[in-house]
């Protein structure tokens, strides 16, 4: 159609073209110049009125062959997944923090070491703690030594007074054979009054002295014993106190609390390490958990307890969520995800996962 209606338009320019050539122009009612406006504008009115009626309209999408799958529509099982990105992270991380702090003197190992229960790391120097165990000890001692002066004090207090008690009751036992044979005698006549009241008044002094002394034995062993907790309990905590300061000292020494890699060490010698600080991490190299960030949009339909799959090395691989964090954080919030079965050989920490996590239970459904 096109082709005949730009023919036309050819034969009508070409007429237009011999009738201006090698003549004298005149003016006509129909001049050339008016002709070819109004041809251009049919011609143009006719190429739009078959766009509308004969032009294909229909949306198009030219596809390759090869792309394109065709599959039956059935009803069957059906799991909703989600794609998921994982990080894998140590099953565990230890932080070395120092209750005090003090200069770095010594460094043992460099980052990056393996190390076993115990092994040293660093070693740190404070003076102020040397001088509180030197202060300690001397209250230690001093204590000790006046634990050890009160005991003996007790110790000869308690002879004396049993020597004392050995004394009256001696003189008691002779005073009261006198008392009685001057009662006898008195009784018959034989002494006078005032032999008999002077025996009677010296067997009652002795019987009120030994009383009395025995009192004062009982009050004194009382107050010694007292005494003698107090002093004991007084050592007691100085020796707690400075095995406090020793094991602090001790502490100076950063050694590993477990067996794994030393993956972070942050101090130098020479360097001033304040109290609490933290001067590295060992992780647990045994096993591997993977940190996965999920978008908050899901946080209601994930739980402990949910699997999720990833392939590694042509080979797949279960995961199952242990916790959930349940903090949101630029729109995502973040689960922990343990290995159920056996861990991928050559994973590393820091590796990244391409996760299909599940978010429901296996059920039929019409699926494609």
């Amino acid at each position: 159609m096109l082709t005949i209606l730009f023919g036309i338009f050819h034969f009508i320019v070409s007429i237009i073209r011999e009738n201006l050539m090698d003549r004298k122009i005149e003016k006509k009612k129909w001049p050339p110049k008016k002709i070819i406006t109004y041809s251009a504008g049919a011609v143009f009115l006719i190429i739009i009125l078959y766009s509308f009626i004969f032009s294909d309209r229909s949306s198009r999408l030219n596809v390759e062959e090869d792309k394109i799958t065709i599959s039956a529509v059935k009803y069957g099982p059906f799991q909703e997944y989600i794609p998921v990105a994982g990080i894998v992270q140590p099953i565990q991380t230890f932080l070395l923090d120092v209750s005090d702090g003090g200069k770095v003197v010594t460094k043992f190992i460099e980052e990056g070491a393996f190390v076993n229960v115990g092994d040293p790391i660093l070693k740190l120097d404070n003076a102020s703690l040397t001088l509180s165990i030197i202060y300690n000890e001397a209250n230690v001692f001093q204590q000790i030594n006046s634990l050890r002066s009160t005991r003996l004090a007790m110790e000869e207090s308690r002879l004396n007074l049993q020597g004392q008690l050995l004394d009256v009751d001696h003189s008691l036992r002779l005073q009261k054979t006198t008392y009685e044979n001057d009662e006898i005698l008195f009784s018959k006549n034989l002494i006078s009054k005032i032999e008999y009241q002077n025996a009677k008044d010296e067997y009652e002094y002795l019987v009120n002295k030994k009383r009395l002394t025995l009192e004062t034995f009982k009050k004194d062993s009382l107050f010694r014993s007292q005494q003698i907790d107090q002093l004991e309990r007084s050592v007691s905590t100085l020796q707690e106190n400075l095995n406090i300061t020793k094991k602090q000292l001790e502490d100076l020494t950063v050694k590993a609390p477990i067996k794994g890699q030393l993956t972070s060490l942050n101090a130098e010698i020479g360097q001033s390490i304040a109290p609490g600080a933290n001067v590295g991490e060992i992780d647990v190299v045994d096993s591997f958990k993977v940190r996965v960030a999920i978008d908050e949009h899901y946080i209601a339909r994930i739980s402990p307890g949910q699997t999720g799959e990833f392939s590694f090395s042509d080979h797949d691989y279960k995961l199952i969520i242990k916790k959930v964090f349940p903090e949101v954080k630029n729109g995502q919030f973040e689960v922990d995800m343990h290995f159920a079965g056996e861990v991928p050989k050559g994973i590393r920490r820091g590796q990244s996962l391409q996760i299909r996590l599940e978010l429901g239970e296996l059920s039929q459904a019409l699926t494609i």
